[in-house]
């Protein structure tokens, strides 16, 4: 399994989304109860979010990053997706080393 971490810049504040955020939200736990993202949330003091996901390809990722309501909704300027291999941190199980 690849994980990824990945920023949405918003091309509107956080009120011109409330019309799409309870889709988003429920989107967002739909995939958090299926195990696939891991941590999500706003970055304080920016106009944008970051989630982390677990899945099995790059491929898989842009079909659920397709199907984001905020995506859908045309409020996100701009994405960034970088694929992340932690490996250090409280997060790491033990028997990880």
């Amino acid at each position: 399994m690849a994980k990824f971490v990945v920023e949405f810049e918003y091309n509107v504040d956080r009120a011109g989304r409330q019309g799409l955020h309870p889709a988003h939200a429920e989107n967002l736990y739909r995939l958090a109860d299926n195990g696939v993202l891991l941590l999500g949330g706003p970055l304080v003091g920016e106009n944008s979010g970051l989630l982390v996901y677990e899945v099995e390809s790059r491929a898989e990722l842009d079909l659920i990053l397709a199907e984001e309501p905020y995506v859908k909704g045309g409020v996100v300027a701009r994405t960034r997706i970088k694929e992340w291999a932690p490996g250090k941190g409280s997060w790491i199980t033990e028997g990880a080393h």
